[in-house]
């Protein structure tokens, strides 16, 4: 997901939501992966991370 910057700008709070939806689930499969040693690309955790935290600081701003 961290491949390239969104405009997240342009997104609609319902779009925001869901993509938040998705990105925390991934998550979640991914810190599991990580734990039982089936991934080798720990830096992939990270990179979701950073794009929940777009996705909230856009959702918090529009409030």
């Amino acid at each position: 997901m961290a491949k390239k910057k969104d405009n997240l700008k342009e997104n609609t709070k319902d779009e925001l939501q869901a993509r938040l939806a998705v990105l925390s689930e991934n998550l979640r499969v991914l810190h599991f992966n990580i734990q039982g040693s089936k991934l080798k690309n720990v830096k992939e955790e990270a990179a979701i991370k950073k794009d929940i935290a777009r996705i909230m600081t856009e959702l918090n701003k529009n409030k």
